[in-house]
């Protein structure tokens, strides 16, 4: 739970110099970029899984 408030905080400066510099926001959009980490993270589950089963 440490690490998810290290990173809110860290995300929340960022954005927030991002802002005061007028650059902008280096994040992809809301929602796509939510499936993508969704995506990012099943995609490793299903690698270990498939290595765990065929290959131990």
């Amino acid at each position: 739970m440490n690490e998810v408030i290290i990173a809110l905080v860290t995300g929340a400066i960022v954005g927030v110099l991002f802002s005061a510099i007028k650059l902008p926001l280096p994040a992809p959009p809301v929602l796509s970029g939510i499936v993508g980490i969704v995506g990012i993270y099943l995609g490793g589950m299903a690698y270990q899984q498939v290595i765990q089963h065929f290959f131990s």
